[in-house]
């Protein structure tokens, strides 16, 4: 069931082929199944309250597992901010030079169906992962004017990215 939800938020056509991390039962990160397309998916944490998966272009996979690892590590925000902005500054960590797609899909954990992995209440939030865009370069605001219009959050970093979403 982990890789049915874990794929959600992938364009249909896109689910069966991406490549799935989730948890064994240890509780511990795995790869459940490899990929043969562009998408890597997250399995919802199980310790985590609620439930949160999400898609992401394989370009972003550097990007991340070092959050990943950094928070392992015990890193916070912060912290894994800091450490991946210094990779990237020295050429340690490589960023996508074009524009890669984050999907994510969430809800209540009471809005989970266990049997057939489908959730109730999700929402949808799309990021667009730009490197070191501007609100001048991109035109966008630095935050949404309404519901569900697209803006540039962290403008100028490493980590800027379009948000778009929610739309409830």
């Amino acid at each position: 069931m982990q890789i049915k939800t874990a794929t959600l938020p992938a364009p249909e056509a896109d689910r069966s082929g991406a490549m799935v991390y989730g948890y064994d039962e240890n509780g511990e990160m795995a790869v459940l199944r490899e990929g043969t397309n562009n998408l890597v998916c997250l399995a919802d944490n199980p310790n985590k309250e609620g439930i949160s998966v999400s898609c992401y272009s394989k370009k972003l996979e550097p990007f991340m597992k070092r959050g990943r690892e950094l928070s392992a590590e015990g890193k916070d925000a912060e912290e894994k901010e800091k450490i991946r902005g210094a990779e990237v500054e020295s050429g340690e960590l490589q960023m996508p030079k074009e524009p890669s797609m984050l999907y994510v899909y969430y809800g209540t954990d009471g809005a989970y169906d266990k049997t057939t992995g489908e959730l109730g209440d999700a929402q949808y939030r799309y990021v667009i992962y730009t490197p070191f865009a501007t609100t001048e370069s991109t035109g966008l605001p630095d935050k949404p004017h309404e519901k569900g219009m697209p803006w540039l959050m962290d403008p100028g970093t490493f980590r800027a990215h379009i948000m778009v979403g929610p739309f409830n």
